[in-house]
Order: structure tokens, then C-alpha cells, then sequence
């Protein structure tokens, strides 16, 4: 069912709890109250009844109907529409899940319409419940409350996006070759993180403004202040856990780039040192073929062979061997073959 929680605020507390949205109008009339009627996952026609009673512009319903928004506030006539996009840290997949929230606040309406499990809209409503002076402020302190929340929910996903950073800068060294993978799997989701968080900061400064111009209550605008505090340091979290993955990745990229070098370096130290050995063979095998050719032709024994029958030709055969593996020796040695 897409109605989650309806209920008609007077002077701070609930004093209806209509079961239909048909019920919620007419309670509203009667009880000359504010309404707040939280949706999830509503069907288009749900959507379009509630447009329909509160006279919200069709621009505003249509961005609700279709999601995928970025965050955004936008002023129709007298109501507001804003988009949220709140975010909560999975920890059994070390990963970031993004909801969206539509919010419509009206002089005496909000309508919240949710399309993930964040935030807990249900935990907004019991606090500002058990607050009656704060609610008693009107749609405007809901909103108050509502961006609270998100923006509080942020911290965990900011701690949990930290632990998996020093993990990455732990593995870098490691020579986990996922490391890469990781760091560019973690580095789209912060720029989806900020891409969900950095057009806060203009939007809740462009509320207080706002609630000054039309004298909203003095504390719900120290409230707001504070939440547009707390986002800013959420944003400056993110842009250095932006820039760490930045320099965690082009220090992964050294890395792999000196592995690299290092492995070039040790084939190329060890192709020298075959070359070295090849040299080395190939000299040894030079010199004892000068022997073996010398042999070798005295050994054909042809019958006019003027060496077969002098005196010194056995001599000279062997004088000659050892001459020529002698000069074949100083020539390798003398080019370091040898």
C-alpha cells in the first residue's frame, strides 16, 4: 500500500489519522489543520488525486512520476517542491545504495513521496511528534526535519566510504591487482555521493532566505543553519575523499607503471645474461673446432700428402692445433667473450 502515514496536525499534535486520502481532505477542511501524508512507491493515480486536491503544478508532479531527479528545490506559486537524494552505507556489499525523495510542501500541506528505504521518514515523524512546539511551526518545520534526516544519514555513508578508503591505500602496496578496479568502483560512487550533496548547500541556503523574506521563525532558521552546516562538512568530506582516490589512483598507476620497469629490467638482465652464455659456448666451440679441422684433413690420408711423410708433420699437425685455439682464445677474450 503507498500510504505509509497520514495524519492532520493542530497546534503541534495529530488530531486526525485519516485511513484514505479521501478522508485526509476532508479531516483537513474540518479540522483547520495541516496535513502531512507520506507515500511510498505511489501508483500514478495516487500521485495525480493528491495533485489534484493541493493544486500542484504539473511540472513538479510529472519530475515526481518519472524519479531519476537530481536534488533540487523549485517554488511554484505557494507551494515548494523538493528533490532529495538521501544515501545509506551497505555494509554486507561495501557499497553505497541512493534512494529518492520528492517532498511537496504547501501553506498547509506536505506531501512526501518516497521511492527507497532511506530515510526514515517514520523516525521524522515520531520526533517531531514528540516536539509539539517545534511542530506547531507548520509544513515548514516538517521540512526542517526532513532534510535533518537525510543529511544526518549521510554520516554513516561518509564513515563507511572512509573505512573503504584506507583499505584501498592499504592494498596499493600490496600488489592486489583488484586494487585498480576498486578504487575506480569506490571513486563513482563518491561523485554520485556528491552529486547527491553538493546542491544542498545552495538549496538550504536559498530555504533560509527564504524563511527570513517571509518571517519564519526565528528557530527553525538557527535549525536550518545548523543543517546547512553539517552539509557543508559532509561536502568537504567528500571532496577530500574525492581527492584521495584521485592521488590513491595515480599512485596506483606508479606502482604498476615501476612493476613494469622492473619486470622489463629482469627479462632484459636476464636476456643478457643468455646472451653472455651464448657468447661463451659459441667461443669454446670456435676453439676446439680449429683442432678438429686440422684433424680432420690430416686424416684423409691421401697418398700425396707431401706432410705424411716428413719428418715433423705429426708436430707441426699438433703445433698448429694449439696455435690456432691459442689466437681463437685471445680474439674472444679480447672482445669479453670469454
Amino acid at each position: 500500500m503507498a500510504l505509509i502515514d497520514n495524519a492532520i496536525y493542530v497546534d503541534g499534535r495529530r488530531a486526525a489519522s485519516p485511513a484514505t486520502l479521501d478522508e485526509s481532505f476532508e479531516s483537513m477542511k474540518a479540522n483547520a489543520g495541516f496535513a502531512w501524508i507520506g507515500l511510498y512507491r505511489p501508483t500514478e493515480d495516487e500521485v495525480r488525486s493528491v495533485a489534484r486536491e493541493f493544486n500542484l503544478h504539473h511540472l513538479a508532479v510529472d519530475d515526481a512520476l518519472k524519479g531519476h531527479q537530481r536534488s533540487k528545490l523549485e517554488k511554484y506559486d505557494d507551494t515548494l517542491f523538493v528533490v532529495l537524494r538521501p544515501a545509506r552505507y551497505m555494509d554486507e556489499d561495501e557499497r553505497v545504495e541512493f534512494g529518492e525523495l520528492h517532498v511537496f510542501v504547501g501553506p498547509d500541506f506536505v506531501v512526501t513521496i518516497r521511492h527507497a528505504e532511506s530515510p526514515d521518514l517514520a523516525q521524522v515523524r515520531q520526533r517531531l511528534e514528540g516536539e509539539p512546539e517545534l511542530l506547531a511551526l507548520g509544513p515548514e518545520a516538517v521540512l526542517y526535519a526532513i532534510l535533518d534526516q537525510v543529511v544526518d544519514e549521510y554520516a554513516p555513508v561518509v564513515a563507511g566510504l572512509e573505512d573503504d578508503i584506507d583499505e584501498i591505500e592499504d592494498q596499493l602496496f600490496d600488489g592486489n591487482p583488484a586494487v585498480s578496479r576498486r578504487i575506480y568502483a569506490l571513486s563513482r560512487e563518491v561523485i554520485e555521493f556528491q552529486r547527491a550533496t553538493k546542491p544542498l548547500a545552495p538549496m538550504l541556503e536559498s530555504l533560509v532566505k527564504g524563511f527570513e523574506k517571509y518571517n519564519v521563525a526565528v528557530d527553525l532558521r538557527r535549525h536550518l543553519l545548523d543543517v546547512l552546516d553539517h552539509t557543508l562538512r559532509v561536502s568537504e568530506q567528500g571532496d577530500a575523499q574525492r581527492e584521495l582516490l584521485q592521488n590513491a589512483l595515480t599512485a596506483n598507476s606508479t606502482v604498476v607503471a615501476q612493476r613494469q620497469n622492473d619486470e622489463m629490467r629482469r627479462l632484459s638482465e636476464t636476456s643478457l645474461a643468455q646472451s653472455e652464455e651464448v657468447k661463451k659456448i659459441s667461443s669454446w666451440a670456435a676453439i676446439l673446432f680449429a683442432p678438429t679441422l686440422v684433424g680432420t684433413i690430416y686424416g684423409m690420408n691421401f697418398r700425396n700428402m707431401p706432410e705424411l711423410d716428413w719428418e715433423y708433420g705429426y708436430p707441426f699437425a699438433i703445433a698448429l692445433m694449439l696455435l690456432m685455439g691459442f689466437g681463437l682464445y685471445r680474439v674472444f677474450k679480447k672482445r669479453n667473450w670469454l
